[in-house]
């Protein structure tokens, strides 16, 4: 059996969205003929610890922890990266595994982009390939294409760091896995070598121990009773102004289909939750104040502080229905829509036309999608959101039910997705024995 070194600063019980393709695909790796080794960072310090996590974790998984400097000291300095601040530890303790343990791949699986360098390091030294997991783009240039939003206060020299530091790594990484086949096609375009490397587009699997766990473990509803008589409608996942052109079709629909079935809509309210990454008062809303300006305040509530894994998942049982709101970016490709496909509640998707998202869905038959695009006018924005309302009111009166297709969802499971990524994991070994050889 070969053995895999995953570096994945963020590991349960550290609840952040980049850690779960691992934490997901540890209990299949060993089906495939890998062995997982983590190099983690330890959790003291974070903001968003959730110990259930650690149940869905495979007892027999070595995990090595290394410490990270105290965020609060940091933050003087301005910065507070998990990453950053527990390089130099990473740096040291990857480095020991790789010269005892006889580790054939090395696989960066996380957003915290400052660690991936390592592979390179190490490769140099040790003569390890590694695969580089790329969940959200390294270097954007999202705000440069879309200047009508406002870039966070680091930006520019995030932007300039990572200028430098994407393509020096990406010189030596034997494959890359990625969560939107664009991500692929831009690092192609930037790297034409790259292309020549194992490649893959895979999201996020689908867990449905998850929810075996929920059923063990079930958790407070702090947003809404489901017994009250309403009909409550939830998202769970990240906000920001991304999301306004999916936001004003959801509100929009709303009113009309208020307009239509009034008896009904009245008794419908809308919850986002979770849609900051911060988790004190930090964390702003950008949902709820666009659905105030539309007259919308007293049905929509944003409690924008990030919820706890297995609370969301509770949210999303409890619910009447769910929404999915897409990214004006086409491709982003949100890992939440697979719970709630299995939450199996009516389900409502609004993402842009050319998002991974909108094929999901359909292809599974799971929920209504309506989509947008970049150059859709108002009129066309008009009648995305009647469409919208029409299969919104076909769902809350019974016309329409989910009847998702689950021999189709298992191309999207946790399992399958774990084959495809040790596929590639042995083709980059193979690839990188015939150079050694050559």
């Amino acid at each position: 059996m070969k053995r895999l070194l995953i570096v994945s600063p963020h590991f349960p019980p550290v609840n952040a969205p980049d850690m779960q393709r691992v934490r997901m695909s540890l209990p299949f790796f060993a089906e495939f003929g890998w062995e997982a080794h983590v190099l983690a960072v330890e959790p003291s310090g974070h903001e968003t610890l959730e110990p259930l996590l650690t149940e869905t974790v495979p007892g027999h998984v070595t995990v090595n922890r290394v410490k990270a400097m105290d965020p609060a000291m940091t933050r003087r300095f301005g910065f507070g990266n998990t990453a950053l601040r527990a390089l130099p530890f990473l740096q040291s303790r990857g480095a020991d595994v790789l010269r005892h343990q006889a580790i054939d791949l090395v696989y960066f699986s996380t957003t915290m982009f400052l660690a991936m360098p390592l592979g390179r390091l190490w490769k140099a030294r040790f003569g390890v390939p590694y695969v580089l997991d790329i969940q959200d783009p390294w270097l954007s240039d999202y705000y440069e294409t879309h200047p009508e939003v406002a870039a966070p206060p680091k930006y520019g020299l995030a932007r300039r760091v990572n200028a430098v530091l994407e393509p020096w790594t990406m010189k030596a990484a034997g494959g890359i896995i990625a969560v939107s086949q664009r991500y692929i096609d831009t690092l192609h375009a930037r790297y034409p070598w790259l292309a020549t490397r194992p490649h893959a587009t895979l999201p996020f699997g689908a867990s449905s121990h998850d929810f075996d766990v929920l059923r063990q473990h079930p958790q407070t509803n702090r947003h809404f009773d489901p017994r009250d008589g309403l009909i409550h409608g939830v998202y769970a996942g990240r906000g920001g102004d991304d999301m306004a052109v999916a936001a004003d079709i959801l509100f929009r629909a709303y009113q009309l289909a208020r307009t239509e079935v009034p008896t009904l809509f009245d008794r419908v309210r809308l919850h986002f939750v979770g849609t900051d990454y911060a988790t004190d008062a930090r964390a702003r809303q950008t949902l709820a104040p666009r659905a105030a300006a539309v007259g919308l305040d007293g049905i929509v509530d944003e409690d924008p502080a990030r919820a706890p894994y297995f609370e969301a998942l509770q949210m999303l049982t409890d619910a009447g229905f769910l929404v999915v709101l897409g990214s004006d970016d086409s491709s982003y490709s949100a890992s939440k829509v697979y719970p709630y496909i299995m939450a199996n509640r009516p389900l409502i998707a609004i993402v842009h036309d050319q998002s991974p998202l909108a094929a999901i869905v359909r292809n599974t038959r799971a929920g209504a999608v309506v989509t947008f695009a970049d150059a859709d006018d108002q009129a066309t924005r008009h009648q995305t959101a009647s469409n919208l309302a029409r299969r919104w009111i076909a769902l809350l009166t019974g016309r329409e039910r989910p009847s998702t297709d689950w021999d189709a969802f298992e191309r999207y499971s946790a399992r399958e997705m774990t084959r495809q990524q040790c596929r590639l994991f042995d083709d980059v070994v193979a690839m990188d024995a015939r150079s050694a050889a050559a």
